[in-house]
């Protein structure tokens, strides 16, 4: 009988995030334990923590000067983009697999599957796509750490990602891979539900179901309020 691969057993340190009035983000604890059937030590593996947003439909515009105003040019649609996306792993990914095992299992921005529309040439395509990745991380919502998993007795591993304040509702996948000599070996999934709690829930259910009426309720208010400033400093 063939030796058997390892086995992942991942957790996650909440399976909820509550998005409150005043939400700064959330640090997220993933850990867990690489188990042997050998049950020995086994061989050194290294880990991959991706963890991913809801997938969303994008389109990128670029800008184009023109007579001295910026003006939209050329734009690319994008089918499927995570709204975040996170890569954490015990060492950079270059030294760990290589590039085609990499591309297949998003280990790194560089290799995020954006799934784009449309007839578009393939350097231009490419452009876009480090445009959309770049816009992403720099609103905090793409991040890499190589280096940020720890592995303790080849056994038990941890990483702590975090989630920014601009993250965006919904159920994130947490997927763990365990590597040895270029290869995945093992895989776990675990989930963490993203959702706003109180007023902001609300105000999220208002617009998403009744969007007529909420748009309607927010001139009102605007209207009231702009009424009411006005009146006030009239007697000032």
């Amino acid at each position: 009988m063939g030796q058997r691969d390892p086995v992942l057993v991942p957790e996650v340190s909440q399976h909820e995030v509550q998005v409150r009035q005043g939400f700064v983000g959330q640090e997220l604890l993933l850990f867990g334990a690489i188990l042997d059937p050998a049950g020995g030590p086994g061989e050194e593996y290294d880990i991959v923590v991706v963890l991913k947003g809801p997938s969303e439909p994008i389109r990128l515009r670029e800008k184009e000067r023109f007579a001295g105003v910026w003006i939209n040019a050329e734009s690319s649609d994008f089918r499927s983009v995570p709204s975040y996306f996170a890569v954490a792993s015990s060492r950079p990914i270059n030294e760990i697999v290589d590039d085609k095992t990499a591309a297949i299992y998003e280990f790194g921005t560089d290799y995020i599957q954006l799934s784009p529309s449309g007839s578009i040439e393939p350097a231009v395509e490419r452009r876009f796509a480090a445009g959309l990745v770049d816009l992403k991380r720099r609103q905090g919502l793409y991040r890499e750490d190589f280096g940020g998993v720890q592995i303790n007795e080849g056994v038990l591993y941890q990483a702590r990602i975090e989630l920014p304040s601009n993250v965006t509702t919904g159920i994130y996948s947490a997927e763990t891979f365990a590597v040895t000599r270029g290869r995945v070996i093992a895989s776990a999934i675990s989930e963490v539900e993203v959702r706003k709690v109180g007023f902001e829930r609300v105000v999220e259910n208002g617009a998403n179901n009744w969007g007529l009426a909420y748009g309607l309720l927010a001139v009102m208010l605007s209207v009231g309020m702009g009424w009411g400033a006005g009146r006030l400093f009239a007697k000032l």
